[in-house]
């Protein structure tokens, strides 16, 4: 699995893909995750990477330094799944995505990060809706960005 994780101000997710748009996600201070699951990953991933984003430290300590976690600024966390993280332009200039898994195995473990942040934060935690076509808005603070894999990259 791969997150890209930004730390925002503020950020939002609008579903637009259905006859009556609507918004199915905002926060406020936090972390925008965008979630990718590849063919072999498994729910120890899922685990692993959602442990990882809630105690990554990437929020100011009192001195300046990046030195807390989301869990450690009561920050929430807005996910948004996006499997053309694991767009492949080595061949060419438009992207394959063999590496995304399909939605039977995806669905699932996207489902089992997002309960696993939960936990994680002790939290709901706002989420975008799978497969579907999302305006997602932020205001970046800093910027930070982060990507983190469950997996080195062969």
């Amino acid at each position: 699995m791969r997150v890209v994780v930004q730390r925002v101000k503020n950020a939002s997710v609008d579903i637009v893909d259905v006859s009556a748009p609507y918004r199915s996600g905002e926060i406020g201070k936090g972390l925008l995750v965008l979630v990718a699951v590849e063919n072999s990953d498994s729910e120890d991933d899922a685990k692993w990477l959602a442990a990882k984003t809630a105690a990554l430290r990437v929020f100011e300590d009192s001195a300046g330094k990046m030195n807390l976690s989301l869990k450690d600024v009561g920050g929430d966390a807005l996910v948004v799944s996006q499997f053309t993280l694991y767009g492949d332009i080595r061949k060419g200039n438009r992207p394959s995505f063999n590496r995304s898994a399909h939605p039977e195995i995806s669905v699932p473990l996207y489902e089992k990060f997002c309960e696993c942040l939960e936990v994680e934060l002790g939290k709901k935690v706002p989420r975008g809706v799978f497969g579907a076509m999302m305006d997602v808005s932020l205001v970046n603070d800093g910027p930070v960005t982060i990507i983190i894999d469950s997996k080195i990259s062969v």
